[in-house]
C-alpha cells in the first residue's frame, strides 16, 4: 500500500478514538479562573486564595480568583456548569450549593448532577456571633433575652446553611429571631463589631480575625464538639438546645462531563498542597478545619446532603423563598 494511502486510512481511526484515550493537553496550559460564587472577604474566598497562592511556585500558570456573587451562589455556580470541563474554569462553594435547590425557588441547574466533583477540602463549622456591647454573654442569656424581647433579636446569616442554623436554634428554643440576609461573612462581621447587629451565624475564618479586639463574643458553635479554634466556647448542646449539630462544607467542583483523569489530576495537585503542612499551619492561623476528601467522598456527601435536606423541605423547616 502507498504510504500516502496508509496515512489516509489511519487518520479518521485515530479520531474516532474515546476522549480519554487521546492524548490530553498539558494541564494548565492558561491561568485557571476559579469562580468564588460569594462576595469578596468571606470565609470561602480567603480559602480560596490562601489555596491560590500556595498553588503558584507548583504550577506553570497561576490560579485567578473571581468573586461572581449573586443569587446565594447560584450566578457563579451557572457560570461554570456552562463552562468548558478543560479544567481552566473551577468552582469552589459551601455546602447550601445544594442545598439551594430547596430554600431558593427555581434553579437552572441540578446542584449535584450538573457538576464534576473535584474535592472536598474544609468543614464549616458555624458560630454564633455577638458584639461585646449587647446585652447577653451566652447562649443561655440571649435566648432569654429573646424571649423577653420577641423579634427585637435580628440574627445575620450569608446563605442557606447559616440562615437555616439561626432558625433552627430559635426554633428549638422556641424564640422569634429574625433573619437578616448578608452577601459576605466579612459584611456581617463588621455590622457585629459596630454594634448595628445583635447576633450572626459565620464561619470560624470569619470570626477569627476580630477575636483579638475585645468588641466580639462568640456564644456558641454550631457542632455536637466544641471547635478546636475555640476550645472555651461551649456548644448549643452545652447550653440546653438537645442534639443540635449542623455544619457545613467548602469543596472544589468543576463544569459537567470533565474527562476523569483530567478531574483526577486536578483533585491531586490540590491534595498536595493540603497534605503540605506549611499550608496546614496556614489553615490554622486563618481558622479553617481541614477536611480533604477525594471526588468519590465528595459526592457521597453531596448526594447524603441532599437527602437531609429533603427531608427538612418536606417536614417545613425550610421554605422556598417567594
Amino acid at each position: 500500500m502507498h504510504p500516502r494511502r496508509r496515512h489516509l486510512l489511519l487518520a479518521p481511526a485515530a479520531l474516532a478514538l474515546p476522549a480519554p484515550l487521546r492524548a490530553q493537553p498539558a494541564w494548565p496550559s492558561r491561568p485557571v479562573r476559579v469562580i468564588v460564587p460569594y462576595a469578596a472577604s468571606g470565609g470561602t474566598d480567603i480559602l480560596t486564595r490562601a489555596l491560590g497562592e500556595a498553588l503558584r511556585p507548583t504550577l506553570p500558570q497561576p490560579f485567578v480568583v473571581e468573586n461572581r456573587a449573586g443569587a446565594a451562589g447560584v450566578v457563579g455556580s451557572e457560570a461554570v456548569a456552562r463552562a468548558e470541563p478543560d479544567g481552566h474554569t473551577l468552582l469552589v462553594v459551601v455546602s447550601t450549593h445544594v442545598m439551594n435547590r430547596y430554600h431558593l425557588p427555581s434553579m437552572p441547574f441540578d446542584a449535584v448532577r450538573d457538576f464534576t466533583p473535584i474535592a472536598m477540602l474544609t468543614r464549616n463549622t458555624m458560630v454564633l456571633v455577638a458584639g461585646a456591647s449587647q446585652p447577653f454573654d451566652s447562649l443561655r442569656a440571649m435566648i432569654d433575652y429573646a424571649k423577653r424581647n420577641p423579634g427585637r433579636v435580628g440574627t445575620g446569616s450569608t446563605e442557606a446553611l447559616s440562615s437555616f442554623i439561626g432558625q433552627e436554634l430559635a426554633r428549638r428554643a422556641g424564640v422569634e429571631m429574625p433573619d437578616v440576609a448578608y452577601r459576605s461573612g466579612g459584611q456581617l462581621m463588621n455590622d457585629i463589631v459596630a454594634g448595628h447587629l445583635p447576633t450572626g451565624w459565620t464561619s470560624t475564618v470569619s470570626a477569627a480575625p476580630h477575636m483579638q479586639t475585645g468588641r466580639v463574643r462568640i456564644l456558641a458553635v454550631s457542632t455536637a464538639q466544641r471547635s478546636a479554634f475555640f476550645p472555651d466556647v461551649p456548644t448549643a448542646a452545652e447550653q440546653g438546645v438537645a442534639e443540635f449539630d449542623l455544619s457545613g462544607w467548602v469543596a472544589m467542583l468543576a463544569p459537567p462531563r470533565m474527562d476523569p483523569a483530567l478531574a483526577a489530576t486536578i483533585g491531586a495537585t490540590v491534595q498536595r498542597v493540603f497534605d503540605d503542612a506549611a499550608f496546614q499551619q496556614r489553615l490554622v492561623a486563618l481558622g479553617v478545619e481541614r477536611d480533604f476528601r477525594p471526588a468519590p467522598a465528595l459526592l457521597e456527601a453531596m448526594q447524603r446532603d441532599d437527602r437531609i435536606w429533603a427531608a427538612a423541605a418536606q417536614a417545613g423547616h425550610i421554605r422556598p423563598q417567594q
